[in-house]
């Protein structure tokens, strides 16, 4: 042995390689900073999620459910629009007459309505509320005679003439005649001596017009009982009765007067089936 300590060499040592230092790796791209693709714009990404459209059948349910309602309004308005028509091209002064009418058919229902209850209350506080049942019940009987045809009747009116030398005047246009006053307020009519009741009826006949079986012709006068101011325009509206007849080659000659008398009667006729109900 040798003065000098020697480690005795390790045999495995030898048999191992040296340590190899580690490569670097190399480096990864930073694929963080860089997007995937291009970027969509806010409006593309709208357009992206509401097209193609993903629609349920409780969507498409109330769809259908508002396409139908949208469609009976407008069929609505449409209608309404249609029914408008007649009156946007009449003047404005025919307007006014127009809307005059309305507002004195308004009040003559008021005047109705309050002498109704002015007769209530006269039959409430009245001390002998027979005899004022009596004396409404004469005045009653009178009115309905005049509206049926089975007295005579005087008061403020007008009187109508239809010259019609052409003979191209039918029935129903005199019927539109009738129904046209009537609706002004007419309490009584008159037509060439034949009393216009409720259930009048005109049919064409050779040479004239029947009312009510009765012949009549040329000229056609017509004896009306009303408010003057009421009845006259109403037969002379855009498109009403005067203009009608008068594209006939009609003449129409309308007179108001204080006092027109009424006088053809019709006798009562007794109904074959109908009785009165009160006890």
């Amino acid at each position: 042995m040798s003065g000098k300590d020697e480690t005795p060499e390790n045999p495995l040592r030898k048999e191992l390689p040296e340590e190899v230092p580690a490569a670097a790796s190399p480096e990864k791209p930073d694929t963080e900073s860089e997007p995937i693709g291009p970027t969509l714009t806010g409006r593309q990404r709208l357009v992206k999620g509401l097209w193609p459209p993903r629609v349920s059948r409780a969507q498409l349910i109330v769809a259908l459910l508002l396409f139908g309602l949208g469609f009976g309004l407008a069929v609505q308005v449409a209608s309404n629009s249609d029914s408008d028509g007649a009156l946007r091209g009449a003047r404005q002064e025919d307007l006014v007459r127009i809307l005059d009418e309305l507002d004195d058919r308004t009040q003559r229902l008021e005047e109705e309505k309050q002498g109704l209850e002015d007769q209530r209350t006269e039959l409430e506080n009245s001390s002998d509320q027979a005899e004022e049942a009596r004396k409404q019940t004469v005045e009653k009987e009178k009115q309905l005679g005049i509206l049926a045809g089975t007295v005579a009747a005087q008061g403020p009116g007008i009187t109508v003439t239809i010259d019609d030398t052409k003979g191209t005047v039918k029935a129903d246009m005199l019927l539109d005649a009738i129904q046209e006053l009537r609706a002004a307020g007419a309490e009584a009519i008159q037509v060439n001596g034949v009393r216009v009741v409720a259930d009048t009826y005109l049919t064409d006949v050779s040479g004239g017009v029947g009312v009510d079986g009765n012949k009549i012709s040329a000229p056609y006068r017509f004896k009306v009982i009303g408010k003057p101011q009421d009845l006259e325009p109403a037969l002379n509206i855009p498109g009403g009765v005067v203009q009608t007849l008068e594209k006939e080659q009609a003449t129409v000659t309308v007179e108001r007067s204080d006092k027109i008398v009424v006088d053809a009667l019709r006798p009562a006729k007794r109904p074959d089936y109908a009785r009165s109900s009160s006890q």
